[in-house]
């Protein structure tokens, strides 16, 4: 190599190599410092693009792992409501049994009244945890999906489905099968022919029931319940309820006979009953029934007449057991009711007004009979002088304890229905487990898959630091010395 001033060829390779020490040693400290091999699209750009997919995975999955959590924790609040339900089913099997034997003399009515509570507090849970009906009451009662990710391209691989969806995982009162049932005693009389276990009714309408009742401890008294509609009408089961909350505390249940699907009414007291004139409501229009699971006796008049020219005698006979009294002339109908009454509720009979309201029958869970004795035309009955009525029989054969046993078989039922719901629940439970489980597996995969690709090796990159910083300093030191290498020709020029 020729001795040059202008061009110091050595040192501009020192300089060279200068720059590549320092670039090497810069991005061995980055590496350090960040932890990361791959610290821009230059250091390694096709590991760039597999660490990236990896690293979305990671952060899909953790998401997913969060996901499955949170529908764990719905699912474990809707199990506790199901627990809840079927504790409440236990004390209606409890009630319903007790109801069924006829060896009971307790209130039937009051059992009732507990029984029809419970449903109501069935409904309200239900609607709770989600499985009733109702944009909020309804929330869960679909197929719910659960996003917890891995399935890569297949989407559908990356949800959890668990189907709570449709009547069968209801599990308010309509959908375990118990809305309209009941423990009071005596037996279902149906009111009209309208089936209404199916479509609305009463849409932007209202429908009136006047209940004529007489029963022990009380005077005979009538009340009216009326059944609003709304402005998109209700459902028979909702206008059953709405019966039910009116008359359960007077001993008579309302329900949807499961046959014909006719509104029907049932208690162990005396009563009569008449629906309003509604085209659209859930009773025929103007229909009317006597408590058919009593003996009744029927009046001889359309009419209650007062006017009579004598006191009236009526004697009453359960048995070998006879009780009699005087209704003085020209007494109201009202006054009439109160006086038999008064008399006749030793022997378990009662008067009460008929489905018109305008006169008045006897009606009684025992066999009776029954004379009456005036010198004129009677009050109550079209005849003169003494007569026995007959007494006519229960329009069905069932005992005071058939309601109670229908109930029995229906909370049957419903366990067997709620039992399923549940382990609809304990699978999905299960289910969304078993993901998290793998989703944290594929979590570590990925992560240590990404991390080979992208991390920095601590160990190399150390020595590699070390290789560097004696790279620089001899890369310095050499330069030095090619740059003091053309005062050698100061030496020539000091000869000349």
């Amino acid at each position: 190599m020729s001795l040059s001033i202008q061009t110091n060829v050595n040192s501009l390779l020192a300089q060279d190599n200068l720059r590549i020490n320092s670039e090497f040693q810069g991005r061995t400290i980055s590496r350090l410092t960040s932890g990361f091999r791959i610290n821009s699209s230059g250091d390694d750009a096709a590991g760039l693009a597999v660490a990236n997919k990896f690293r979305s995975d990671t952060a899909e999955l953790m998401q997913g792992v969060r996901n499955a959590n949170d529908g764990i924790s719905t699912l474990q609040i809707i199990d506790g409501g199901l627990n809840n339900v079927s504790k409440m089913l236990d004390r209606l099997k409890t009630l319903a049994t007790q109801s069924a034997s006829s060896t009971f003399t307790g209130d039937r009515a009051t059992m009732n009244t507990e029984y029809q509570t419970m449903l109501t507090e069935i409904d309200r849970q239900a609607a709770n945890v989600g499985l009733s009906t109702g944009s909020h009451g309804g929330r869960y009662n679909t197929n719910i999906s659960v996003y917890v990710g891995g399935g890569g391209a297949a989407q559908s691989n990356s949800k959890i489905g668990i189907d709570l969806s449709g009547s069968a995982n209801r599990i308010d009162s309509t959908g375990l099968g118990l809305s309209g049932t009941s423990i009071a005693g005596g037996a279902a009389t149906v009111i009209g022919a309208k089936a209404i276990n199916t479509g609305t009714f009463l849409a932007g309408a209202t429908q009136t029931f006047t209940f004529n009742i007489s029963k022990p401890g009380q005077a005979a008294f009538t009340t009216v319940v009326t059944v609003n509609g709304g402005t998109s009408g209700i459902t028979g089961d909702q206008g059953v309820a709405q019966l039910n909350a009116a008359l359960n505390a007077h001993g008579i249940s309302a329900s949807i006979n499961t046959g014909n699907g006719v509104l029907q009414f049932s208690g162990d007291v005396a009563f009569t009953a008449a629906a309003s004139n509604a085209a659209t409501g859930i009773a025929t229009a103007s229909a009317e029934m006597a408590n058919g699971s009593m003996y009744r006796l029927t009046a001889g008049r359309d009419d209650y007449v007062a006017a009579q020219a004598a006191a009236t005698t009526y004697t009453v006979t359960v048995g070998s057991q006879s009780v009699t009294t005087i209704v003085a002339e020209d007494a109201s109908l009202d006054t009439t009711l109160s006086q038999l009454n008064t008399a006749f509720r030793v022997l378990g009979v009662y008067a009460v007004r008929d489905s018109d309201g305008d006169n008045i029958e006897f009606q009684s869970s025992a066999r009776f009979g029954l004379t009456a004795n005036a010198a004129n035309n009677e009050a109550i009955f079209a005849v003169t002088g003494s007569q026995d009525a007959n007494v006519l029989a229960p329009s069905t054969t069932a005992s005071a304890t058939s309601a109670a046993e229908s109930a029995i078989q229906a909370i049957t039922t419903a366990v067997s229905l709620l039992g399923s719901v549940q382990g609809k629940v304990g699978t999905g439970q299960n289910k969304l487990q078993y993901a998290v489980y793998l989703a944290q597996s594929q979590i570590s995969n990925f992560s240590a898959a990404e991390s080979r690709i992208r991390d920095a090796d601590v160990a190399s990159e150390a020595a590699n630091l070390t290789k560097a910083q004696v790279l620089q300093q001899a890369s310095l030191a050499a330069m030095a010395q090619a740059n003091s290498a053309p005062q050698a020709v100061l030496a020539l020029l000091r000869g000349i």
